[in-house]
């Protein structure tokens, strides 16, 4: 899409997005937010002509998009679990899928012998993980982790934009824990994606480091479930988001590690996305 000596109508420019492949409802997401305007505005408005600079500005986001670029990153924001979070190229764009991981959670807090229970995310992000975790269930004290200090401060953001009172800490899953701390219920989606996964180079414009700790994608997950006994109170959780085709692997090594009542969720697309299981003893809160 061009600018042209003409100003282009809203008609105009939407149709120019999806001649370079864009979707309507991309198109009208990436239109809506230049102008900040909603989509049935566009749609009522479709014969106004756009100034000059919209137009361009516009035109900029839509080749970006086409070049793969995620629509959160362009709009600066992302739906997750209920709540909006801003998103920059720091995190990765929170996915439904990892709902699921939540949705598990929140069945799960409400049978736990803990007034307050200790929740901990790793590899927080953007922090939707625990944010929807304590805003959905408000009793839950919740430390979010990072290695990134970047995706710390958005995460950070999002809490107080959200009004949301959670506890911090920088460095590499266990690393980041304060010694001696024992939680409830841990959480983390670590990067699990392989080194020569056919998805990676569509995903470019997110943070490698979020996406793929390399070989076969099971590195950061094992380190997650090696250190996890030490750092639950007996009969806490440990939950975790993994790839489409390694449930078993997770389960083989939660079981190496003593974990009981190992059990699976299904994603949006019925296929096993989160593992978890439970440290052995009752939950002494």
């Amino acid at each position: 899409m061009t600018a042209s000596a003409a100003a282009p109508t809203i008609a105009q420019a939407l149709a120019a997005a999806r001649t370079l492949g864009l979707d309507r409802i991309d198109a009208q997401w990436l239109l809506g937010h230049v102008l900040q305007q909603p989509s049935a505005w566009l749609i009522s408005h479709d014969d106004q002509p756009l100034v000059a600079a919209t137009a361009q500005a516009y035109a900029a986001l839509c080749r970006r998009r086409a070049d793969g670029e995620p629509l959160a990153y362009l709009v600066g924001q992302a739906g997750f679990h209920g709540l909006t979070l801003q998103v920059t190229p720091d995190v990765l764009v929170p996915r439904p899928d990892t709902e699921t991981l939540v949705d598990w959670a929140l069945d799960l807090l409400p049978t736990l012998a803990a007034a307050q229970p200790q929740v901990a995310d790793l590899g927080t992000g953007s922090g939707a993980i625990a944010l929807a975790v304590a805003h959905r269930h408000p009793a839950a004290e919740v430390l979010a982790t990072d290695l990134s200090p970047a995706a710390l401060a958005v995460a950070q953001t999002n809490a107080r934009a959200l009004g949301l009172a959670l506890h911090w800490a920088q460095g590499a899953w266990w690393q980041a824990v304060p010694a001696g701390a024992r939680f409830h219920l841990v959480l983390s989606n670590p990067p699990y994606i392989a080194s020569g996964d056919p998805h990676l180079p569509a995903l470019r414009h997110e943070p490698m480091l979020a996406l793929t700790p390399g070989g076969d994608g099971l590195d950061a997950l094992r380190q997650i479930i090696a250190g996890a006994p030490g750092h639950l109170h007996p009969g806490g959780w440990l939950l975790l988001e993994h790839g489409w085709d390694q449930a078993d692997a997770v389960a083989a090594l939660l079981a190496a590690a003593g974990f009981q009542a190992i059990g699976h969720r299904a994603d949006l697309g019925g296929h096993p996305r989160c593992t978890g299981g439970r440290r052995e003893g009752p939950n002494k809160g």
